[in-house]
């Protein structure tokens, strides 16, 4: 992996741009459609410019480095299975008994030594070149802007290290940082994650903060940076573990921390725990964009790079984006440390389609009533997966859970709402659908028992129940119908919104024969015939506490909230492309798509 951009072309089918494209808009535009292709690849734009401030850029920009399944298992050098594997046999490690016993044990116990980074002495290629503070130019840099309200232009592959104010932990994570100026950054650091436990202690004690941020090298620090690692371990030991090598760092400039040696940028700074600014808006990975906010802001000291330094970054919005192929490695090395804490978990599943916090798909060997329950509040009281929303757990028998088709019909067949769990905990930062920053609904369904006896009492057409809802309400302006064949089948209404949903779910009782569970969208920009999307639209946006109904059917409002449903907090909106630098991309040749791709994606409004 010395040479990124030649292990793509002989490895990942890597696809090279040489047209001039502009850092706003049209190089994320490209590869924002290119990840959403079935045969997705990564994107080298060897010429990246900037219209509007006349610049052209002396260093490639790569995008979309995990780009499917296969390449993401290259870039471990193994299937992540196998990593779990390891992971497992490391936690299940017991003393050994007897001379044999312990000679067997000394190669693994060996091996650990490669799983702790290595500090060198020297310099590294990432400080080949160097930018003195008096010369930092952050203009230097290709960074992108991807959606046309951004704030302004966004690093979204940076790897931010962070050490604690005694130095004795290191983090890495990885986090938007928006560009305010030519040396400051707004440092995109949630309230739950590692650095801004750091950022705290620095905060208390009346001191600045150092932080390195590193751009580029093996893509498998990129991955490290997301990983859900326990408070306190350094995301580098996990390097370590998979490629079994020392993760070799050095020490940066201007501040203690450490970085890897062959990464291609890094921009040195300090954060000034007295100093905030306003960061965002963001198109984000949830596919709305994160509104304006107060975040630390970052001082550069210094910017160094290799000699012919290569700019990473990737794009963030609806999904499918590369994240998912980075969540389902994530997904798989993780089993086993979920294990200790809900040792009869077989397996889970974060379809990215449900954003991974917002759902989560998890089989289990239930032993006792109440065990679902159990497995539900042990997930929303430890880690990262305290932030999930929606939590649905199936039995030993039911089909696997990426079989999507299969294992709805076998959910639906029992849903019981006496099982299903209503209550209230921690979401994610991002999270817009709660009336409360940072608290809101958690929703758990028990789908590990029999099949329910009844199902719908008298089913109806679309048209058929179409017709009587719009007798009952005319703002009702579509129905779809899913998974008709189950016990539950879905009711899908589009409506035009005029008041709160509850009103319109009270009415629409009167229909309980016709209905198993009952789904409420806004007509405005959602399809009601695609189950992909929709899926996405209301695991982002409902708060089950406020929005999910038990009597007489399970109702589901996933409508966007306004004063109506008393929600007073600002509703942010959806992440679209420009229409026409899809239409300028078009004619060049750069991109090939049609409406329907346009629909089905949700790239521009309908």
């Amino acid at each position: 992996m010395q040479d990124v951009i030649q292990w793509l072309k002989d490895n990942g089918n890597l696809k090279i741009i040489n047209e001039p494209l502009d850092v706003e808009l049209e190089i994320p535009h490209v590869a924002y459609i290119e990840v959403k292709k079935e045969d997705s690849r990564p994107i080298l734009f060897t010429k990246p410019i900037h219209k509007a401030k006349g610049i052209e850029y002396d260093m490639p920009v790569l995008m979309n480095i995990f780009a499917n399944k296969e390449i993401t298992q290259k870039i471990f050098g193994k299937h992540p299975d196998d990593v779990a594997q390891g992971i497992d046999e490391l936690l299940k490690l017991k003393p050994p008994k007897g001379l044999k016993a312990k000679l067997m044990m000394l190669p693994k116990l060996f091996s650990l030594k490669n799983v702790f980074p290595k500090r060198l002495k020297f310099s590294g290629e990432c400080q080949e070149v160097v930018i003195p503070k008096a010369e930092v130019d952050l203009d230097r840099l290709p960074i992108l802007k991807t959606w046309e309200e951004d704030g302004g232009p966004f690093i979204t592959m940076g790897q931010v290290y962070t050490q604690s104010l005694d130095g004795q932990m290191q983090n890495l994570g990885m986090y938007r940082l928006q560009q305010y100026d030519k040396n400051r950054l707004g440092m995109h650091w949630q309230i739950h994650k590692d650095a801004s436990h750091f950022f705290d202690q620095y905060q208390k004690a009346g001191k600045k903060m150092p932080v390195t941020v590193a751009i580029g090298g093996d893509p498998l620090y990129i991955w490290c940076g997301q990983a859900p690692m326990p408070y306190g371990m350094f995301e580098m030991l996990l390097y370590g573990f998979v490629r079994n090598k020392n993760a070799q760092l050095v020490k940066s400039l201007t501040n203690d921390i450490y970085i890897p040696r062959d990464v291609d940028i890094v921009i040195e700074g300090f954060v000034d725990p007295e100093l905030t600014e306003i960061e965002g808006p963001f198109g984000d990975h949830t596919g709305y964009y994160t509104l304006k906010e107060p975040f630390p802001v970052m001082e550069v000291e210094t910017i160094t790079m290799k000699k012919e330094p290569v700019f990473a970054a990737t794009v963030v919005g609806k999904p499918p984006l590369e994240d998912k192929y980075m969540g389902w490695a994530t997904e798989r090395v993780f089993l086993p440390m979920l294990k200790p804490m809900a040792p009869d978990l077989i397996d889970y599943n974060m379809p990215e389609n449900g954003v991974f916090h917002n759902l989560i798909l998890a089989k289990m060997k239930t032993l006792y009533k109440g065990h679902a329950q159990q497995f539900m509040h042990a997930f929303w009281g430890v880690g990262q997966m305290s932030f999930v929303k929606h939590a649905i757990f199936v039995g030993e028998n039911a089909p696997e859970l990426e079989e999507s088709e299969m294992l709805t019909e076998h959910i639906l067949n029992r849903l019981d709402k006496n099982k299903i769990l209503i209550t209230q905990g921690i979401v994610d930062h991002l999270d817009h659908s709660s009336s409360e920053q940072f608290v809101g609904g958690k929703l758990g369904v028990d789908a590990t028992g029999n099949e329910i006896e009844e199902g719908v009492e008298a089913l109806l057409s679309d048209s058929e129940l179409l017709e009587k809802m719009q007798r009952i309400d005319s703002h009702v302006l579509e129905v779809k119908q899913y998974m008709t064949q189950t016990k539950t089948p879905i009711c899908v209404i589009a409506v035009d919104k005029q008041t709160s949903m509850k009103m319109l779910i009270v009415k629409l009782n009167k229909l309980q024969k016709h209905i198993g569970m009952l789904v409420i969208i806004d007509k405005t920009n959602n399809d009601i015939n695609d189950p992909y999307m929709l899926i996405w639209r209301v695991v982002n946006n409902i708060d089950a506490g406020r929005d999910v109904m038990l009597e007489p059917f399970i109702s589901i409002d996933a409508t966007n909230k306004n004063a109506y449903d008393g929600y007073t907090r600002e509703w942010p909106g959806d992440t679209f492309c420009t229409k026409s630098v899809l239409d300028d991309l078009q004619k060049k040749g750069i991109i090939d798509i049609d409406e329907n791709f346009v629909k089905k994606f949700g790239l521009l409004p309908f």
